[in-house]
């Protein structure tokens, strides 16, 4: 899984702000509601076109970006 596939900018959309794909939510506003104390149903809630396997989908590439793993690490489930 790419991040372009949940999150992406357009210079038309939002200034080029990334957002979530097929919305005009900024990815930095998960974030931002999660590290204010929000629950992921709280975002969604309040982000309705923004999708539950889209959040998903922003920690896994992310944990992967952050902790990629070694070469020929079979526990990892993104190849």
């Amino acid at each position: 899984m790419k991040l372009a596939a949940v999150i992406h900018s357009d210079s038309d959309i939002l200034g080029g702000t990334p957002v979530f794909v097929s919305t005009r939510v900024p990815g930095q506003s998960l974030f931002d509601h999660l590290e204010a104390g929000d629950s992921i149903d709280d975002f969604l809630e309040g982000f309705p076109s923004v999708r539950r396997d889209q959040v998903i989908a922003v920690f896994v590439v992310t944990a992967y970006l952050t902790d990629k793993p070694k070469a020929g690490d079979d526990l990892w489930p993104i190849k």
